[in-house]
Parts: structure tokens; sequence; C-alpha cells
């Protein structure tokens, strides 16, 4: 583990106290409406200021690039933080959320955790040093036929105004040429989830950096392929994300080709 994932362990483990912390007072927490489908709570607040005080105490003159709290400084090395992956589920008491720091160092992730304090199960990468859940490598799984595989999605949920006719289309064609498809709600889990071989492929649209930063890096450690649904390698500025193990991942690009360009366009 080099020092920059060692840093990255500590903050999200640190996050993700702080919402364990916060779980028995759900009916008191402080909720706000940032938009459609979107709430913040002091939960989430919370937790990142845990995360940023993490990264400084070690990192002072790094730059932050999180959720709730926006930029903070200048620097070739950004952390990339998610205090609450999956605020919904956690103020509904549904246990499946996490926190998740990514590191960006002159445009290229090369560390990353996501940690998931429900089950207190830590996923970490670092660049070329191979992914782990635990401590443990991880691997994506083996399956290559899509009639055998499992796969992940988020719904289109933050524009209320949204064409979701083409997500529809895709959603119901990968749901007859697959085993199933599963909606948890948290997208960082649903990469490393990928990463770890519990899923054989993922796709969703409208994400954000931080939620995309940390998990990307985890699927590619674990030998998997990620990238924007055309392909392109820009999936962080647009948010829309395709990933699985090499055989599924192909296998979703060409079967969904004609849903991809109408979601693309629309």
């Amino acid at each position: 583990m080099n020092a920059l994932q060692n840093v990255a362990v500590m903050a999200a483990r640190h996050g993700g106290d702080v919402l364990i912390r916060h779980l028995n007072r759900l009916g008191r927490l402080k909720v706000e409406k940032k938009g459609h489908n979107d709430f913040v709570s002091e939960a989430d607040r919370a937790a990142e200021d845990a995360v940023i005080e993490t990264v400084h105490r070690h990192y002072p003159d790094h730059a932050i690039l999180a959720e709730e709290s926006g930029v903070h400084g200048e620097s070739d090395t950004v952390w990339i933080i998610d205090p609450l992956d999956g605020t919904t589920n956690f103020l509904h008491g549904f246990p499946q959320f996490c926190v998740s720091v990514g590191v960006q160092v002159r445009g290229r992730i090369e560390a990353g955790a996501v940690y998931d304090p429900m089950r207190q199960e830590l996923f970490a990468a670092t660049r070329g040093g191979g992914a782990t859940l635990d401590g443990h490598k991880i691997r994506v799984s083996g399956r290559d036929k899509l009639e055998n595989s499992l796969i992940g999605t988020g719904f289109p949920f933050r524009q209320a105004d949204l064409d979701t006719a083409p997500y529809l289309n895709m959603l119901g064609k990968v749901v007859r040429n697959t085993s199933g498809v599963r909606r948890p709600g948290a997208a960082a889990l649903d990469l490393c989830y990928v990463a770890a071989g519990r899923l054989d492929g993922f796709w969703e649209t409208g994400l954000k950096a931080w939620d995309l930063a940390a998990g990307s890096l985890i699927i590619r450690e674990a030998g998997g392929i990620v990238s924007g649904l055309d392909g392109s390698e820009d999936y962080l500025d647009t948010g829309h994300v395709l990933c699985g193990t090499p055989r599924i991942y192909a296998g979703l690009a060409t079967l969904c080709a004609h849903e991809i360009r109408a979601i693309l366009h629309a």
C-alpha cells in the first residue's frame, strides 16, 4: 500500500465511522433538497469534514474536489471525495451506502478507496498495484456470456424532465438478454462489486466525478474495463459509464449500441 492509498483508506474509514454514528438518529437529521431526488444531510457534511480533515492532516497542500463543499485549493494532486454515496438509501435506513475517496495526480486517478461501513468492507487500489477487498486481491468474474451475467445499473433521477425512454429501452434489452439486473443505489459500491466479481457489468448515466473516481480505478486494477458509454475516456466529465469483465463489457456495448446512441443524443 503506497502513501496516497494509505491516506485514502484512513480517510474513507473515518468518514464511514461518522456515518454509522448518525444512523441511530436518522429521524432527527437535518436534510436539505439540492435538486430533484437529490438530498444532502448533516451526516453527509460531517462525514465530508472527517475525510477532508484526514487528507489535510497528511497533505495540507493538496486540492480537494468534494461533493458537498466543492473545490478547495490548487494542486497537481486532487482528492475526489464522495462522503456518502447512496444518501437516499442512508436516509431510509437502507443498508447500501459508502464513502468514496479517489486521488487524481496530473489528471490521472492513481489511488482510491471505497468503504462500506455497514459491512465494514474496504475496497482499494493503486495504479499498477492491483485491487483489494479487505487486503485480499480481487479480480473481475470469469463470466463471458451475457446470458449468464448479472448486471448492475442506476436509474436516471436527477433531472425531472429527462427523457427516460432511451435508458428504459436499454434496460429492457439487458433484462431480456442476461440473468438479471440489479439497482442497489450506490454507484461507487456497484463499481466495486464489478471489481470483486459480484456483478459482471454495470452502466449508468448522469453520475459525478466523485461517484466514479475511486471505483473506476478499482475495476481496472481488478482486470475489468471501464469507459464512457461510447468507449471514450471522458466518463469523469460526462458521468456516463459502462464497465465490466472484458467479454461482458463488449457484449453490452454491442447489444445496446442503438440504445447507447439514443441516450447520448437524448
